[in-house]
């Protein structure tokens, strides 16, 4: 085999240019297929980024009445919202995939939020437990965090984040700032942002009323203070962190099950937990995006075709000019299955050089794409494997027929010729 391959570098190497253009399907067959397979796996690693966020892996499950989420402030179908006790808490942290869990009260019509004359109008207010910040991938940039003490004397303090901070406060330093909420005084110990820096890409008016309220930022206060400025035993709603990306929806879906189990309706109420599904919206525009790019792997592949019957014709052109050496080593006693794999081997060596320069300019190419289009780009390692054996592929399927030609010369035929 070595010596096959020896020889078959040597029949390429005394035919450089010939060798070269015959490997020039090859080479671009391969490449348009790696450049189109890295853009869309760049593509859908950017989708991913675009609906989840830089990976904190949260799910939020919210609770429904009827087709709905659940609005303590303008009414709902009828009856008291299901309570989440501490034993169903405890349980959730306990399923498998939910790496941690966060419970919370909130409140998104905010004319009731002062500081000084300055309304908190389309902003957030959330009443959470000590495991909030941790949950959702916040960090302190100034002042502190909630501490034990803070649930367990019922203090009146706040958190901002950093774009409720800009809005509210207007430049001025929040930290030590006291705030109104329905009309009682929060002190303001921190300000919070997300460990990313994750910012939906807003492009039309729709987008825009979507994300309003991120834009606006949220405030924070005990969850043991909410009944101070809200009502008492309001629902809550959950907030969980899964231990990968691939798992959000297997563990957001557990967690609204068992949340669900102990909802008791009546005809009158349609009170559901239900997990955001954003990994299923994430897999469906992945899925668009990529039917849509299968078509330009296929149209690619056409190159690919072209270069197997190049590979064919210079093979069938190297069998004849090689007839008298083909007779001659028949003639010394050289069987059919050596002269058969000796012209497969060239064939497939030939393929294959074709195969890594094909990879080589598909990655070069995926990245000029990038950098001119704007669109991301990621190197797929298994398309690289995969092109590269298949272009091994090529050359046994379509040098076959040369090497059977070759194996099967009349090796006294074969001596005579010129």
């Amino acid at each position: 085999m070595l010596e096959n391959i020896r020889l078959a570098f040597q029949g390429i190497w005394s035919h450089k240019m010939r060798s070269f253009l015959t490997m020039l399907g090859i080479i671009i067959g391969i490449a348009s297929i790696i450049a189109i397979v890295s853009t869309i796996k760049g593509t859908s690693e950017q989708i991913k980024e675009d609906l989840i966020g830089s990976g904190n892996n949260t799910v939020n499950v919210t609770l429904y009445d009827g087709d709905n989420t659940y609005d303590v402030e303008y009414g709902n179908t009828g009856g008291s919202a299901p309570l989440i006790s501490q034993s169903q808490k405890e349980e959730l942290l306990d399923l498998d995939h939910v790496a941690n869990a966060t419970f919370y009260h909130s409140r998104s019509y905010t004319s009731s939020v002062y500081y000084k004359n300055t309304s908190f109008q389309g902003g957030k207010v959330y009443g959470v437990d000590m495991n909030y910040l941790d949950t959702c991938g916040y960090q302190v940039q100034a002042g502190r965090a909630f501490v034990q003490k803070d649930y367990d004397e019922f203090r009146k303090v706040v958190l901002v984040d950093s774009n409720a901070a800009e809005n509210l406060f207007e430049g001025e330093n929040p930290l030590g700032k006291t705030i109104e909420i329905s009309q009682e005084p929060y002190k303001v110990v921190g300000v919070i942002k997300q460990n990313d820096d994750y910012l939906p890409n807003i492009e039309d008016i729709n987008q825009f009323y979507e994300y309003y309220q991120t834009i606006m930022g949220s405030i924070l206060i005990p969850n043991k203070c909410w009944p101070i400025s809200f009502k008492f035993d309001e629902p809550e709603n959950a907030i969980i962190k899964a231990d990968s990306t691939d798992n959000m929806s297997t563990a957001g879906n557990a967690a609204a099950k068992l949340l669900n189990e102990h909802i008791q309706n009546t005809e009158t109420t349609k009170f559901a937990y239900k997990a955001d599904d954003v990994l299923k919206r994430v897999k469906d525009m992945q899925k668009l995006s990529e039917s849509t790019n299968q078509q330009l792997i296929w149209i690619a592949s056409i190159s690919l075709l072209v270069g197997g019957i190049g590979v064919m014709n210079i093979m069938l052109v190297s069998v004849t000019e090689r007839t008298s050496e083909i007779g001659l080593k028949k003639a010394i006693g050289a069987r059919k299955k050596t002269i058969l794999t000796q012209f497969l081997t060239e064939a497939s060596v030939l393929t294959s050089i074709g195969g890594l320069i094909g990879v080589i300019s598909g990655i070069g190419l995926s990245k000029i794409v990038a950098r001119v289009a704007g669109s991301p780009s990621a190197v797929s390692i298994p398309a690289i494997i995969i092109s590269v054996l298949f272009s091994m592929l090529i050359g046994l399927v379509f040098g076959l027929l040369p090497s059977v030609k070759a194996a099967n010369l009349n090796p006294i035929d074969a001596l005579r010729s010129e």
